[in-house]
């Protein structure tokens, strides 16, 4: 499965240097199994993140007491927001 999320970054390089090293191994104890970044194209300080990751290891990342630092670390600008999944389709 895979989890859609968003937030708001002061600068890429910054955000980058944290989520690639320290976000990764927080991620990688929570399941995670990848992640693919994405600036959005009407706002250049937010970026999509999809993640190859279940829901139930998305809420005990956003739940560990380590991730309010590390965010604040990459200047994200708050916790990321998972998008709300509504249906998949085959085509």
């Amino acid at each position: 499965m895979a989890v859609l999320a968003t937030g708001k970054i002061e600068d890429f390089e910054r955000f980058w240097g944290v989520f690639s090293t320290k976000g990764a191994e927080k991620r990688r104890e929570h399941g995670s199994k990848g992640a693919q970044v994405f600036r959005d194209p009407n706002d250049d300080g937010r970026i999509w993140v999809v993640f190859d990751w279940d829901a139930d290891g998305w809420q005990t990342f956003i739940a560990d007491p380590d991730m309010p630092a590390i965010f604040q670390d990459s200047g994200l600008q708050g916790p990321p927001k998972a998008a709300e999944f509504l249906r998949a389709n085959d085509a």
